[in-house]
C-alpha cells in the first residue's frame, strides 16, 4: 500500500504507515538477494495452498504445513523488535528453522523419517512422551513469540493468562475453579489434538482466509482497487453529496481486494479526501467517513473478514450461508451510511465537483469493467455448487486470466510472481492469530469455561435475554479494543456465544451477533486504528475523527440486537422462525431500515435545516421503537404495533421538517 506523497509529509506518510502495520504487522523490507529468497518462500507458500485447493491435501498435513510456513515466514519478516528492523538476526534463522524442526516431528509422528507415522502421533496425546512434550512446549513459546511479533502483546498476554487458569484454576473460587491441569495435560491438548493450535481456527485460515488474501493481492496488483474508486467516483459525479456516495460505494468495492479496514480507509482517503476537502466536508467528519466506509471492507459480501470464515466453521455451515446471512445487515450498514452523507450534504452545504479522471462511465466500463467478473465468480460458483474453497481457487485464476485483456493489468511473470507472494505475506498475522487463538479456545475447551462463564453472565442479567446481549456487546466491544477482529471474534465467540444460545437465541444469530461488534470495536473510542489514520490523512484530531467514525456507524451497528432479541429478527439474516412465514422478512428489514434513519437524523441533528433538542429525542424514540421493539412492545401491546408506531413517527418528524423548510425559505424569499 502506498500513501500519495504529493498529499503527505514524510512524517505523516510514516504515521500512516505504522498504522496500517499495527493492524497488518511491520514486516522487514528486504532488496537483493535476501529479499529474493522470502519472497520465493511466499511465493511456494502460495503454490502449495493452491495445490491444496485442487486437489486433496489430508486435514492434519494441510493445517501443519500452514502453520510451518506461515510460523517460519513471521520469524524471517517481522522483526523481533523495532530498532532491528529491515536486518535479519541469527536467532530469527535458527526460530525459523525450529518451527520447521517442530512441524517436522509432529508429521512424522516422532519418528523423524516415517511420513506415515503421523496418526500414531495424534493416538498417544493421552500418554505423551518426554520428547513430545519438549517439542510441544517448544512449539507453544514459538507460537507465542510469532503472534508478538505480528500483532503485538496483547494476544500472547491473554493467551497465558488462560493457560495460567487452566494450570493453577484450582485456587480460584466458584464458580471460576475446576479441578486443575498439569503442564503436561495442557502440552498435550494444545498441540497433539485438533482441539488447540491444530484446531478449527487454523483449519479455516488454511483452507480459506489464505486463498480469500491471495484472491485480493490479485486484484490489487491487476489494478481492481484502483479501477472500483474511479468507477465510484465517476458514478456519483455531479451532485453535492456525490463525494461522500463514492467513499460509500467504493468502500463495498473494495471489500474484496482488501478486507482490511485500514487500508480501505488509507486507499480510498488518498484519492477522495481532496475532492471531500473541495466539496466542503470538514476534516473530522471526513475522516469519520472515510473510516466508517473503510470499515464496511469487513462487513462486505463475497469476501467478509476473516472472521466470517471462522463462523461458516464453528456452525458447521457453507461459507454461502454465512454471505446469505450477512447480506441485509451489510446493506443496511451502507444505508445508514448513505443516509449520513445525505445529510450531510446540507448540513455542510456541500458542493458538487467532479473527479479529475479523463474517461467516461462509458470508457471506464469498456476498458476495465472485466474486474467485476472475478468478485461476481466467488458468489455465482458457490451458488452454482462449488465449496467457498473450491470457488474462490477458480476465480483467483479468473482474475489472473482477465488481466491480460489490457496490457497495463497484465499480470506479467514477474508482477504475478510478486502478487501471488504478497497473497501468502498479508495472510501471516490472521495466521498466528489463529493459532494463538487456538490455545485459548484449548483452554476454554478443556476447562469448560465456556459454560461457566455464560451462567455467570446469564445469573448476572437475571436471566433478560436483552440484558445478556448488551452485557456480551460490551464484552466484544472491550476485548475488540485489545486485539484484532478475527481474535476478539474466536475468544467471544466460545465464551459469549453461548450464553445468547443458552436464552434460546439461534446459533447463527448468536455468532453474527458477536462478528459485528467484534468488527464495531475497529472504529470505537479510544483506541481506533482506522479513524486515526483518516485523521492523520485529513490531518484532523484523531479522537474527534474516532467519534465522528463512530457516529457514522452506530446506527447501522444497532441492528445485530434486532436479530437476537426480536423473535422475527432473524428475517435479517434471511432465517425465518418455523412457525412464521418468509412474508416477515420485508416487514423487519423495513422497520430496521426506518430505525437506522431515524437515529441517523437523531445523530446528525439536520434533515433540510439543524433540528431542535425535541425533534432529536422524538426521532431517537421512533428510532428505539423500530429497532428495539421489544423494550416498547409492553407498552403499546406488541412489537408490529411498536414499529408501525416508529415508521408514523419517524414519518411525522420528516413531514414536519420538510414543511418548516419549505416556510423558512418562502419567509427568506419575500
Amino acid at each position: 500500500m502506498t500513501v500519495q506523497a504529493e498529499l503527505l509529509s514524510d512524517e505523516e506518510r510514516r504515521k500512516v504507515e505504522e498504522l496500517i502495520e499495527q493492524e497488518d504487522g511491520a514486516i522487514h523490507k528486504f532488496v537483493g538477494w535476501w529479499g529474493k529468497v522470502l519472497t520465493f518462500i511466499a511465493f511456494l507458500m502460495t503454490l502449495f495452498h493452491l495445490y491444496a485447493a485442487a486437489s486433496t491435501v489430508d486435514t492434519q498435513s494441510l493445517r501443519e504445513i500452514h502453520v510451518a510456513f506461515a510460523l517460519s515466514l513471521v520469524f524471517l519478516l517481522f522483526p523481533a523488535v523495532k530498532s532491528w528492523r529491515n536486518r535479519i538476526a541469527p536467532w530469527d534463522i535458527v526460530a525459523a528453522g525450529l518451527v520447521i524442526v517442530v512441524i517436522w516431528y509432529m508429521m512424522t509422528g516422532g519418528t523423524w523419517t516415517d511420513l506415515s507415522a503421523s496418526d500414531d502421533f495424534l493416538d498417544r496425546y493421552v500418554s505423551p512422551t518426554p520428547t513430545d512434550l519438549i517439542i510441544g512446549g517448544l512449539l507453544i513459546l514459538l507460537v507465542l513469540e510469532s503472534t508478538r511479533r505480528a500483532t503485538g502483546w496483547i494476544m500472547p498476554i491473554l493467551s497465558m493468562l488462560f493457560l495460567a487458569y487452566a494450570l493453577w484454576g484450582n485456587y480460584l473460587p466458584a464458580p471460576w475453579t475446576h479441578k486443575g491441569y498439569p503442564l503436561s495435560d495442557m502440552i498435550a491438548e494444545l498441540y497433539m489434538t485438533l482441539n488447540g493450535i491444530f484446531g478449527s481456527a487454523i483449519d479455516v485460515s488454511a483452507t480459506l482466509i489464505v486463498l480469500f488474501t491471495i484472491f485480493g493481492a490479485i486484484l490489487q496488483a491487476s489494478g481492481a482497487g484502483r479501477f472500483f474508486i474511479d468507477f465510484s467516483l465517476r458514478a456519483m459525479k455531479g451532485q453535492p453529496n456525490a463525494a461522500g456516495r463514492a467513499v460509500v460505494l467504493s468502500s463495498f468495492l473494495l471489500g474484496g481486494p482488501s478486507g482490511s479496514g485500514v487500508a480501505t480507509t488509507v486507499t480510498i482517503g488518498t484519492v477522495a479526501w481532496p475532492i471531500m476537502k473541495e466539496a466542503g466536508y470538514g476534516k473530522s467528519a471526513a475522516g469519520g467517513l472515510l473510516a466508517a466506509g473503510g470499515l464496511g471492507a469487513i462487513l462486505s459480501p463475497p469476501v467478509l473478514g476473516a472472521a466470517a470464515f471462522l463462523i461458516a466453521e464453528y456452525l458447521k455451515m457453507s461459507y454461502l450461508d454465512i454471505v446469505r446471512m450477512a447480506l441485509i445487515p451489510t446493506c443496511l450498514y451502507y444505508f445508514g451510511l448513505l443516509v449520513m452523507t445525505e445529510i450531510d450534504a446540507r448540513k455542510y452545504g456541500l458542493r458538487a465537483v467532479d473527479p479529475a479522471i479523463d474517461m467516461t462511465m462509458g470508457q471506464l466500463l469498456t476498458r476495465y469493467g472485466f474486474h467485476f467478473t472475478s468478485l461476481i465468480s466467488v458468489v455465482v460458483l458457490m451458488i452454482w455448487g462449488f465449496s467457498a474453497t473450491y470457488a474462490v481457487f477458480w476465480s483467483i485464476l479468473l482474475a489472473i486470466l482477465v488481466s491480460y485483456l489490457r496490457s497495463d493489468t497484465a499480470l506479467w511473470p514477474g508482477k504475478l510472481f510478486r502478487a501471488l507472494a504478497d497473497g501468502s505475506i498479508q495472510a501471516l498475522g490472521v495466521a498466528a492469530t489463529c493459532a494463538c487463538a487456538g490455545i485459548i479456545v484449548g483452554v476454554i475447551t478443556k476447562t469448560g469455561l465456556a459454560l461457566k462463564f455464560s451462567s455467570i453472565v446469564i445469573d448476572l442479567a437475571g436471566g433478560s435475554v436483552f440484558w445478556t446481549a448488551l452485557y456480551t456487546a460490551l464484552i466484544v466491544w472491550v476485548v475488540g479494543l485489545a486485539v484484532p477482529v478475527t481474535a476478539s471474534y474466536i475468544m467471544c465467540a466460545v465464551i459469549a456465544a453461548p450464553a445468547l444460545i443458552k436464552l434460546g437465541i439461534p446459533d447463527y444469530a448468536a455468532h453474527m451477533f458477536i462478528f459485528y461488534y467484534a468488527v464495531l470495536s475497529e472504529v470505537s473510542p479510544p483506541t481506533a486504528l482506522a479513524p486515526f489514520a483518516a485523521a492523520t490523512l485529513t490531518r484532523a484530531d484523531p479522537y474527534v475523527t474516532t467519534l465522528q467514525s463512530w457516529k457514522y456507524a452506530l446506527p447501522a451497528f444497532l441492528v445485530p440486537f434486532i436479530f437476537v432479541l426480536d423473535p422475527i429478527g432473524i428475517g435479517l439474516l434471511l432465517e425465518v422462525p418455523k412457525d412464521m412465514s418468509w412474508a416477515w422478512i420485508p416487514w423487519v428489514t423495513v422497520g430496521a431500515a426506518g430505525g437506522i434513519l431515524a437515529l441517523a437524523i437523531a445523530a446528525q441533528g439536520h434533515l433540510w435545516r439543524p433540528l431542535s433538542l425535541g425533534t432529536r429525542v422524538v426521532a431517537a424514540l421512533a428510532g428505539i421503537a423500530l429497532t428495539f421493539p421489544e423494550i416498547v412492545d409492553d407498552w403499546v401491546g406488541g412489537m408490529v404495533i411498536a414499529r408501525l408506531l416508529g415508521l408514523i413517527v419517524l414519518a411525522g418528524v420528516i413531514a414536519y421538517e420538510y414543511a418548516g423548510s419549505r416556510r423558512g425559505i418562502a419567509s427568506t424569499r419575500r
